[in-house]
């Protein structure tokens, strides 16, 4: 792996679902990659609107950037993704895990999705294997499966950096959630003890920050700083100490607020659901079903 490659990450943060999103720039060409982008979707009214997304567009544009990818780290649960609409401006492959068809099947049915949605993956141009080597111009990049907080989350580690969506938060916090429909707090240890065994120095890139009055927003922490202080994963916190605690915690957890928007359209790849005859686009509200 080519951990001494160092690109350039530029953050953006939707302060309405307290995500990042980055644009990943490789040190020696104008390609980069976007990671976990965001749609801006009001719920009360259903409205869409693409201020987040435009302003990565921007950036890509004034710094006269090739996209070469957008990745989605797994299915987001709290927010929608803005990739089709940043391919359609910018070009790209839109790329996300091989386990996307076991959301595909879980949500399919759920949602009671007939079989015009295809649950196969295709809506994505590149389905990632663990392991599974990639450029970004001549930067170096692989996926790795890093299952538990869904089962089809990966980490994508580019030269020093590590995107590792919601598997980890920033040490002060802890970890993700285990408890969506295919989660398992067992396996998300498991994925994490992958993402600590990086080198120390590799830098980690938080998808959401929660911050404590204590301190401001960050999203920028180390393999170093995780296994010194993360307080639910640290070293010399075992597997079942880590399951116990999860699993408490996960059972007074309320459902995020955009999740059942987000994962209609995020499994689509971002797209949504077809027009009905009238020419509306619908999203359900399954009763009961997050229970």
């Amino acid at each position: 792996m080519a951990g001494n490659q160092k690109p350039h990450v530029t953050p953006f943060f939707d302060e309405d679902t307290n995500t990042f999103s980055y644009v990943v720039k490789d040190p020696s060409s104008a390609s980069c990659a976007i990671v976990d982008s965001v749609l801006n979707f009001d719920y009360a009214s259903g409205a869409v609107s693409y201020a987040g997304a435009d302003s990565i567009i921007d950036y890509v544009r004034k710094n006269n950037l090739k996209l070469e990818w957008l990745i989605e780290t797994h299915v987001h649960a709290d927010h929608l993704t803005a990739a089709p609409y940043i391919q359609e401006k910018l070009g790209g492959k839109l790329g996300i895990g091989e386990h996307i068809l076991t959301v595909q099947e879980t949500f399919g049915s759920i949602f009671n999705e007939g079989s015009e949605f295809r649950r196969d993956g295709s809506q994505f141009d590149r389905l990632f294997k663990d392991g599974e080597d990639y450029q970004v111009g001549e930067l170096h990049c692989k996926a790795i499966h890093t299952p538990g907080h869904t089962p089809a989350c990966m980490t994508h580690v580019m030269g020093d950096a590590a995107f590792v969506g919601d598997t980890l938060f920033m040490p002060d916090l802890g970890t993700a959630r285990a408890d969506f429909p295919g989660g398992d707090a067992g396996v998300l240890y498991d994925s994490i003890q992958k993402i600590l065994s990086l080198p120390d120095e590799t830098r980690i890139f938080m998808c959401h920050d929660y911050p404590p009055e204590t301190r401001g927003l960050e999203y920028l922490t180390s393999v170093e700083e995780e296994k010194g202080g993360n307080i639910h994963v640290k070293s010399g916190i075992g597997k079942s100490v880590f399951v116990e605690m999860r699993q408490a915690r996960d059972s007074g957890l309320e459902m995020p607020r955009l999740i059942l928007p987000s994962l209609q359209v995020n499994m689509r790849a971002g797209h949504f659901p077809e027009a009905e005859t009238n020419g509306t686009v619908y999203l359900k509200v399954p009763v009961n079903a997050f229970d």
